[in-house]
């Protein structure tokens, strides 16, 4: 009987305790509880997780301190092909000769002879698949003439796109010089770059064996590419990306995944051994689609016509520049959704196709979350002298 009323008074004691203490206690209690789980969420020094359509970062530790990137660099050679493809100065099916440089290449290689030629599309998959040092320097004497006069445009692609705390001395990370860094943020930044700008870096990134033949003076012989990055046969959804290690920079990854629509981009650096750079990446993407929840307008009204002063035509038809979507990172589900078109009842000619006309303001429970773009769909140029004189002789006549 004593033993039913101590556990019975014990357990009015925490009742009690629990209305008195203050919700704002509480409140910090659990966010004491998150922000500990967040700390524990990996175990390398320097991560980012970001989300590749609006660039929000999800997570970060100690973004901005510069590191050795190791093969990570290969990212930023990848921008530098992949533009090249895209101006025409290079193409998928020209031929690519390997020097006696590109082939004294150490570190991670696929063992190209000097004077072997290869596709530049293999090229490509040597370096994405089985981060070929040998291939990367081969691409880059090949767009820029030297190593060196790549590495200048790869640095100045980096400051293009705010890479404030990065800068490259060599074009495949092999180097150890501290004058080589970036940071687990700018990783972030251009993963991104190359996976919005060239999304069928995915597919070659996605590749996990693949044989290429050499053919040199010895003759030809088969070699088989193996994709260095694990989560693409372990993490469902992985595409890619990249990763790196050499004795300074210990191990890196930059890893793409999607899932519901979402893409995720989780960079780690100066993890301590392979295992834990993967189950870190896998930490933070988990951690990522956990918080995402993504909101797409699938519902777009119809747009009214603008009626056109001194055009030739009276008025003019709008489109919606896209989709909107809103991203909520916080695990909030964005709904009560509300939109507010922002939109001139009438313009003045000419009118350029594609030129903003509007926007339309979407707004979840007071808060402006986005905007939407509303274009002209046609081009109403202006109506001159004997245009007006032969519209008022057609009314006249009818």
């Amino acid at each position: 009987m004593n033993r039913k009323i101590r556990n019975a008074f014990a357990a009015w004691i925490v009742i009690i305790s629990f209305i008195l203490t203050p919700a704002k206690v509480w409140g910090e209690a659990v966010q004491s509880a998150e922000n500990s789980s967040e700390k524990s969420l990996i175990e390398a020094p320097a991560a980012v997780l970001m989300e590749k359509e609006t660039g929000t970062v999800i997570y970060s530790r100690d973004p901005d301190t510069r590191r050795s990137p190791a093969s990570i660099t290969k990212i930023m050679t990848l921008i530098l092909i992949f533009d090249a493809l895209e101006n025409g100065k290079l193409h998928l099916d020209d031929t690519i000769t390997t020097s006696a440089y590109a082939k004294s290449m150490g570190g991670s290689q696929v063992f190209l002879e000097e004077g072997e030629t290869q596709k530049a599309e293999t090229m490509i998959k040597c370096i994405v698949i089985a981060s070929g040092n040998d291939a990367s320097v081969a691409m880059a004497e090949h767009l820029a003439g030297t190593e060196q006069a790549f590495v200048e445009q790869m640095n100045k692609r980096a400051s293009e796109l705010g890479m404030k705390n990065t800068h490259f001395t060599d074009c495949c990370g092999l180097t150890e010089s501290r004058e080589h860094y970036t940071t687990a943020y700018d990783i972030a930044l251009m993963s991104r770059e190359l996976i919005s700008k060239y999304p069928e870096i995915l597919t070659y990134s996605a590749i996990w064996m693949e044989d290429i033949t050499h053919i040199t003076r010895k003759g030809s012989s088969k070699f088989t590419l193996t994709n260095t990055n694990k989560l693409l046969r372990s993490y469902e959804g992985c595409m890619g990306l990249k990763t790196g290690s050499t004795s300074i920079a210990k191990y890196c990854l930059s890893a793409v995944a999607e899932r519901n629509g979402i893409t995720l981009i989780a960079s780690v650096m100066a993890a301590p051994d392979p295992k834990t750079r993967f189950r870190d990446a896998a930490s933070l993407l988990n951690y990522g689609f956990s918080k995402c929840i993504l909101y797409l307008d699938e519902a777009l009204e119809e747009l009214p016509s603008v009626k056109v002063r001194k055009g030739l035509k009276e008025e003019v038809s709008l489109t919606y520049a896209g989709k909107f979507r809103y991203l909520s990172t916080d695990g909030t589900k964005p709904d009560n959704i509300k939109k507010k078109r922002i939109l001139s009842q009438k313009t003045t000619a000419p009118v350029k196709k594609g030129e903003k006309a509007g926007i339309q303001e979407y707004y979840q429970n007071g808060k402006r979350i986005g905007t939407l773009d509303i274009l002209y769909a046609e081009t109403v140029e202006k109506a001159r002298y004997r245009d007006w004189a032969g519209r008022v002789a057609k009314a006249f006549l009818l």
